[in-house]
């Protein structure tokens, strides 16, 4: 791909004696969506882990927005602008919404600060919420408080791990919904989601995950409307 901001190529990682990651290799091109979909277990966060130096890679590379950022820990690729969205939300509980935000928007100094009210604007029930503490927020509420969170520190990739886990259908909408629209915006994202049927309905392009290895890959429609990707994940 030409104009990939990210591309991880041969990557292995794992935990302990045991390597979840076989030689992955993806890329997720300039202003896309790009879905990985697959069984629990498959891998998947993991590699978002391995990609944002959470856990370490055993081998392979991570290029990101033109460098080779294989080596950097975490608090530098924030400060890059690749932020992860991880499964379970971790907000800081007993801070209000607005100081998680402020943490968030630290990382850019003035410029953060200065986004969290347009944020507000983006994500209204978080306004209403803004002095309670983020603990006391709904899953649904959390969920939106993680997105917004990893926005006020300008993305320029976003890495979204499980972002509908146990939610209401009503709310699944909304988050597609806020996914959708940040795509639209210009930001990268790369989502990792076991509503498989919704991840590929909104994907430029997406992989298939099982057990630590890429096993399919196209648009977001070609595997939508591949019969073993159906059969697997789909409930055909």
């Amino acid at each position: 791909m030409s104009d990939a901001v990210l591309a991880v190529d041969g990557v292995r990682a794992g935990y302990g004696s045991i390597e979840v990651l076989h030689d992955v290799t993806i890329a997720v091109e300039r202003g896309t969506l790009c879905a990985i979909v697959g069984a629990n277990g498959a891998g998947k966060t993991t590699l978002l882990l391995a990609i944002s130096a959470i856990v370490r890679k055993r081998a392979g590379t991570v290029h990101f927005d033109g460098a080779d950022v294989s080596a950097l820990p975490t608090h530098q690729l924030v400060r890059r602008g690749l932020l992860h969205v991880p499964e379970g939300r971790r907000m800081l509980a007993q801070m209000s919404v607005e100081e998680n935000l402020q943490v968030a928007a630290a990382v850019r100094g003035a410029a953060g600060f200065a986004s969290i009210d347009g944020l507000f604007d983006r994500f209204p029930i978080l306004r209403t919420r803004r002095n309670v503490p983020a603990g006391s927020l709904s899953g649904g509420e959390q969920q939106m408080l993680a997105i917004a969170r990893a926005l006020a520190a300008g993305p320029k990739v976003l890495l979204l791990d499980e972002p509908s886990m146990g939610l209401a259908p009503k709310l699944v909408d909304e988050i597609f919904s806020i996914i959708a629209s940040e795509r639209a915006a210009g930001t990268s994202i790369l989502l990792v989601e076991q509503n498989a049927r919704r991840a590929l309905a909104i994907a430029d392009r997406a992989y298939v995950m099982e057990r630590g290895r890429i096993t399919l890959s196209g648009s977001g429609a070609e595997l939508l409307a591949d019969s073993s990707v159906i059969a697997a994940y789909l409930g055909g």
